[in-house]
C-alpha cells in the first residue's frame, strides 16, 4: 500500500499544520528568489507554498483576496489607479479589476517565474486578470518602483500583499516602504497590508499601527480569517491619505457601491464589512 504523501509547513515556533497532498507535485524548483512549490491537497485544492510557507490555496483565497481589495475599493467608491505590492499569483488582481471603474492596475512582483507558475497552473483563479488589458505586470522590486519618479501621487489604492518580514520580503516593512506608499497615493488614497495572524504574530500588528501613524493622518486594523493562514483571525492593517476607512458613512457608502457593481464574491459582503473593524479584547491590546 503506496503511503499518503503530506506537506507539512512549520512557520510557528511549536506548532505545524499538514496538508495531505493529492497527486503529483506540479512544481518544484528554486528560483533566483525562493523555493517554489505548488501541489493539489486533498482538503485545500491548489496550494503554493515560498520557502515551505503557504501563501495560496484555492480553497480559501476569497477570505484573503476580497477583503484586502473590496473592503477599500467599496468604501473608497472611486478607484481608478490600483498597485499591487506583490500578489504573484494574480488572485488580488483578478478581485480589483471585477470593479469597472478601475482604469489600470499595476502589479510588481519580484520573482517573474512565480508569474509564470501561477499563470500555469492558478488559471481557475487569475485567468481573466491575465486577459484584461488594463493590467500591467511588473517584474521588478517593489520598493525600489515606488520610488520612482513616475509613482509619485499616481495611485488610488496600494494593496500590500508582501509576505512575512523575512527574507527578500523584510524591505517591504519599515519605515521608508511606508513613506514611499504614502507619496505615491493620491489624495484621498488608501492602502491596505498583510499584517500578520495575531494569535502568533502579535507584534506584528503594534509595530505596523506604529509606524503607519508616522506617516499617515489616518490608519487602523480590520480583520478576516483564512483558514490555512493558521491561527484564527488574520490582521489587514490600512492607511489613508486623507481618507478612514470603518466609519459608518464610509460603510454605508460601500454598501450602496457593492449593490450596484454587482460583483460576485465568495468571502465579502457588506455585513462581513462592516464586522471586519469589531476587534476582540485581546486584539485591541495590541493596538498602540
Amino acid at each position: 500500500m503506496m503511503a499518503r504523501r503530506a506537506f507539512t509547513e512549520r512557520l510557528h515556533k511549536g506548532y505545524a499544520q499538514s496538508m495531505e497532498v493529492s497527486g503529483k507535485p506540479l512544481a518544484d524548483e528554486k528560483s533566483r528568489y525562493q523555493r517554489i512549490k505548488i501541489f493539489d491537497t486533498v482538503a485545500n485544492g491548489r496550494v503554493m507554498v515560498l520557502d515551505d510557507v503557504v501563501q495560496i490555496t484555492t480553497r480559501d483565497e476569497s477570505a484573503y483576496a476580497e477583503m484586502l481589495t473590496h473592503l477599500p475599493m467599496f468604501e473608497h467608491a472611486k478607484v481608478e489607479r490600483v498597485m499591487i505590492v506583490g500578489g504573484g499569483d494574480l488572485s488580488i488582481a483578478d478581485e480589483a479589476l471585477k470593479h469597472r471603474g478601475v482604469k489600470e492596475v499595476v502589479l510588481v512582483d519580484i520573482d517573474g517565474r512565480v508569474v509564470e507558475l501561477c499563470r500555469k497552473h492558478f488559471a481557475q483563479i487569475n485567468a481573466k486578470a491575465f486577459k484584461d488589458r488594463r493590467l500591467t505586470i511588473e517584474i521588478a522590486d517593489a520598493f525600489e518602483y515606488l520610488g520612482r519618479a513616475q509613482s509619485k501621487a499616481r495611485f488610488d489604492l496600494i494593496i500590500g500583499d508582501r509576505p512575512d518580514p523575512i527574507g527578500p520580503g523584510k524591505a517591504l516593512f519599515g519605515e521608508t516602504f511606508y513613506d514611499r506608499i504614502m507619496r505615491a497615493l493620491r489624495p484621498g488614497g488608501l492602502a491596505t497590508f498583510q499584517t500578520g495572524v495575531p494569535f502568533y504574530q502579535p507584534w506584528e500588528i503594534t509595530e505596523a499601527l506604529e509606524e503607519l501613524a508616522r506617516f499617515f493622518p489616518q490608519s487602523g486594523l480590520y480583520l478576516t480569517v483564512v483558514p490555512t493562514y493558521i491561527g484564527g483571525f488574520m490582521a489587514l492593517s490600512w492607511a489613508g491619505k486623507g481618507a478612514r476607512l470603518g466609519t459608518p458613512a464610509g460603510i454605508k457608502r460601500a454598501r450602496a457601491a457593492y449593490k450596484r457593481s454587482r460583483i460576485k464574491t465568495d468571502y465579502y459582503n457588506p455585513a462581513v464589512h462592516a464586522a471586519a473593524f469589531a476587534l476582540p479584547e485581546w486584539i485591541k491590546r495590541l493596538v498602540p
